[in-house]
């Protein structure tokens, strides 16, 4: 059995979240991770997860932990995350790298001015889409806006064929995508509907990545369909406000990440990735780039059934999750490929393991470093195993930005 460190790790890597109130255990985890057996095994060990749950809030007791709403007033500060983001705008000005793109398809009978009053209570409800970054005697600042209103440009393709309305909606798509953002000036999200027919469009959102990230999206479109479906029956909308804003969480995290947990976590890192890192030398049929372009692509492909239902055997069979599995197998395909044994893989986290955050449009997700040693005579089974424990290692230390 687990200890209980390794325990919590794994559901923690599961985006379990655990807390107590009171003497009472609460659990929020997302749909169907909760398994029967992962079930059976959290009543089984419920008091030892009481306690260690005790002991770490006694651990904690002085540091700042409750995200609470702080003043407007004065130059507001960026999460590092944004910070991060900012100060790479600033080598590369005029770029759309950290643009978020994203194409939605609408089907059936849409009312447009509806839809636009659905889009300005979500912009009213979170701040940080109405917020631009300015500078200050060279640093940026938060500027929160409250005068934004968004107005839908409409496109009609209804007069094209299909193929070319397929065509014109990945060039307009492609435009939108590139085109870049000020962030001192611009409201840095931008809308367009493509009407392709009578019942059917295409809603092109744009935003930058200093106000937005994966998860946010689906908050954003959770909250669209039930303003939408509100407003449009003339019902008054039934979110309940916000308690924090992201301004919020950027004023907690710099007052937290200080002193002895900045200096834990700092240190973590300094010694994972210290020294001389190693450069992985895929053998490619192009010499790499001096300049970093960007241009990228996605290439999908799909898992045959039986391999998936084996992957999902030995996670069973292992307690350990089909991500660190799969993660295990790639750093062992690129051994192949380079010989290299010291590999570097990154890896997106959420970062929203805070029960205030996790309804909040904004800037959380982080990138993690795993790295792992392929040398020696190491079985897969073992190399598993250290892959998941320095994958845990990294959950654990995930709150400074990359």
């Amino acid at each position: 059995m687990k200890t209980i460190e390794e325990f919590l790790s794994y559901l923690y890597s599961l985006d379990v979240q655990l807390w107590l109130e009171g003497d009472r255990i609460r659990c929020n985890a997302p749909e169907e991770v909760l398994t029967d057996a992962l079930n059976a095994e959290l009543r089984l060990r419920k008091t030892e997860i009481a306690e260690f749950l005790r002991q770490v809030e006694i651990a904690t007791k002085g540091y700042v932990t409750e995200i609470q709403s702080v003043s407007r007033d004065g130059n507001l500060p960026l999460s590092f995350a944004q910070q991060r983001l900012w100060f790479l705008e600033q080598l590369q000005s005029g770029g759309s790298t950290y643009n978020i793109p994203t194409a939605v398809r609408l089907t059936g009978s849409l009312d447009i001015p509806v839809l636009e009053q659905s889009l300005n209570e979500i912009i009213r409800r979170h701040e940080v889409l109405r917020t631009q970054f300015p500078t200050v005697d060279g640093h940026p600042v938060v500027q929160v806006r409250d005068d934004v209103k968004i107005y839908i440009p409409v496109i009609d393709l209804q007069a094209l064929n299909p193929i070319a309305q397929d065509d014109e909606v990945r060039s307009l798509f492609i435009q939108e995508a590139s085109k870049p953002f000020d962030l001192a000036k611009d409201i840095l999200l931008r809308v367009k509907l493509l009407r392709l027919d009578r019942d059917e469009y295409v809603v092109l959102f744009t935003m930058h990545h200093i106000i937005f990230d994966g998860w946010s999206m689906e908050i954003l479109v959770r909250e669209l369909g039930s303003l939408y479906t509100a407003f449009a029956n003339h019902q008054p909308p039934t979110l309940p406000e916000l308690g924090i804003q992201y301004l919020d969480f950027a004023a907690w995290q710099r007052q937290y990440l200080q002193g002895e947990i900045l200096e834990k976590q700092i240190a973590y890192w300094g010694k994972k990735l210290g020294g001389i890192l190693p450069i992985l030398q895929l053998p490619t049929d192009f010499p790499r780039g001096r300049v970093q372009t960007f241009a990228g692509a996605i290439a999908s492909f799909s898992l045959p059934n039986n391999l998936s239902q084996g992957i999902l055997s030995l996670a069973k069979a292992t307690g350990i999750t089909p991500f660190i599995i799969l993660l295990t197998a790639y750093n062992i395909l690129l051994h192949r490929y380079t010989g290299q044994t010291d590999l570097l893989v990154g890896t997106p986290v959420a970062n929203r393991h805070r029960r205030e955050i996790e309804g909040l449009i904004g800037f959380f997700v982080n990138t993690l470093v795993v790295r792992t040693n392929i040398s020696g005579n190491i079985s897969f089974r073992e190399l598993l195993q250290q892959v998941r424990a320095t994958t845990y290692e990294a959950y654990n230390h995930q709150d400074i930005p990359l």
